[in-house]
């Protein structure tokens, strides 16, 4: 995979010979999908566990232009956890590719599309404190693929997206009744 490969651990030691199994297994991906920007795989080891067939977790995350894909297993053996988030994986950029290859727009970013830039405030002085920000490409996509790239994401409760059909900034989330709701922004 001409991307590089990220490997973090958690309350595990990363042997050369996970590292080279880590990397051999995630390499095979890029036969299914090759835009990928960059890839984060994520080792743990959680003690407290209640099942010990849920101890060692693996967390496998896939980001390019305009999407992100993200699968995530547990298992009793780290190795194992991997192979089950690689087939997680597999599944879901078959998943993703079939949405795609249907049409989806054009394939810009939101950044390219309205290129206007806001100012970022710096200066947060009052409770609570904001620790992160993050920033990500939003591509121009309809109401019914935010919920499936929700469900990609393994995203519980929002999603952030911009909408292809209104040209407006939706937040796509999930409702009690396992049903979705949009929250469009106005300025007021």
């Amino acid at each position: 995979m001409t991307v590089k490969i990220d490997i973090f651990t958690k309350n595990l030691e990363l042997t050369d010979r996970l590292n080279d199994y880590v990397v051999k297994k995630v390499e095979k991906l890029e036969k299914f999908l090759d835009e990928v920007d960059e890839c984060r795989v994520d080792l743990s080891h959680v003690k407290t566990a209640r099942n010990a067939n849920d101890r060692h977790v693996a967390q496998l995350t896939l980001r390019g232009k305009g999407f992100i894909l993200r699968s995530e297993e547990r298992s009793d053996s780290i190795f194992s956890a991997v192979d089950a988030a690689l087939d997680k994986m597999r599944r879901q950029i078959r998943r993703y590719k079939g949405k795609r290859d249907r049409g989806r727009g054009d394939g810009q970013t939101i950044a390219e599309a309205i290129d206007v830039a806001y100012p970022v405030e710096t200066e947060i002085e009052e409770e609570p404190q904001i620790v992160r920000r993050k920033r990500f490409p939003l591509v121009p996509m309809n109401e019914l693929e935010a919920v499936e790239q929700m469900k990609l994401l393994g995203h519980e409760n929002f999603f952030v997206f911009y909408n292809a059909n209104t040209s407006e900034f939706n937040v796509l989330y999930k409702r009690r009744d396992d049903t979705y709701g949009i929250i469009i922004p106005e300025i007021g």
